[in-house]
């Protein structure tokens, strides 16, 4: 893929977009928080990410998970933010939230629907190395949740975010397994049988393995705990945590 180049005046740094991706996210932007659209597998996942972030959170800042706004005081940035489904339970839990997404419609559906909600949240239109570039503070906080499998380099990618973890703080990265189950699953079933996401929407060259994702946190500087999975129970309709690494998997590293 092609990669272009944002210039500051000191430097100037690769961005990690990949313009095919955002054409076909393009297509999907107005349908972020129809629970039944385009979106609805993120939909059905936000419940299980939004809790294994909150515990792992409030266990590293020792803080009452049972609380109603355990995430006080902390700054948190979700990187390719999209419509903003992790950023809303992340100001209602307390945090002070910062999106950033590198196509304008995402962002403008997630300001729409924040604003409607009554909640307060910094949305940038931006690519992530422009932010860094910017000079920006550090964040307590950065997640990249299924972004991954959309950049064009994810090791460069994880090393430009964790430029923007402080010392001390956590990154989260969910991506897929590059496996045979995670074809048959991921992009087979998902795509071509059960169309809950447009033909498409992954590739499977761009799935990354465990091993891969904890040798890139690590040249990145950060300490990153073993991977978890996120199984989906087509019965019951939900996802939960699991050891089970061979389509979707979570993983923890801290700017120790």
């Amino acid at each position: 893929m092609a990669v272009t180049e944002h210039k500051t005046a000191n430097h100037k740094t690769a961005s990690s977009v990949d313009p095919a991706e955002m054409a076909h996210f393009a297509k999907m932007a107005e349908d972020w928080w129809n629970p039944s659209g385009k979106f609805k597998p993120l939909h059905v996942m936000n419940g299980c990410r939004v809790g294994y972030i909150k515990d792992e959170i409030c266990a590293h800042f020792r803080r009452d998970p049972d609380e109603d706004m355990p995430l006080t005081g902390l700054h948190i940035l979700d990187v390719g933010c999209g419509g903003g489904l992790l950023c809303e339970p992340m100001v209602r839990l307390g945090a002070q939230v910062t999106g950033v997404d590198a196509l304008e419609k995402n962002i403008k559906a997630a300001q729409i629907h924040a604003k409607a909600a009554g909640l307060v949240i910094d949305y940038k239109y931006s690519s992530v190395e422009d932010l860094l570039d910017s000079g920006q503070e550090p964040y307590d906080v950065v997640l990249n949740m299924e972004v991954l499998e959309h950049v064009t380099d994810p090791g460069v990618f994880i090393k430009t975010c964790a430029g923007l973890v402080r010392n001390g703080g956590l990154m989260f990265c969910s991506t897929i397994n590059r496996t045979a189950k995670a074809f048959t699953l991921a992009i087979m079933g998902a795509e071509y049988i059960m169309n809950w996401l447009p033909k498409g929407t992954h590739q499977y060259a761009k799935f990354i393995k465990p091993v891969e994702m904890v040798r890139m946190l690590k040249d990145a500087g950060l300490a990153p705990d073993e991977p978890a999975g996120m199984t989906y129970n087509p019965l019951g309709g939900s996802w939960k945590i699991t050891g089970d690494l061979g389509v979707n998997y979570l993983i923890k590293a801290v700017n120790a």
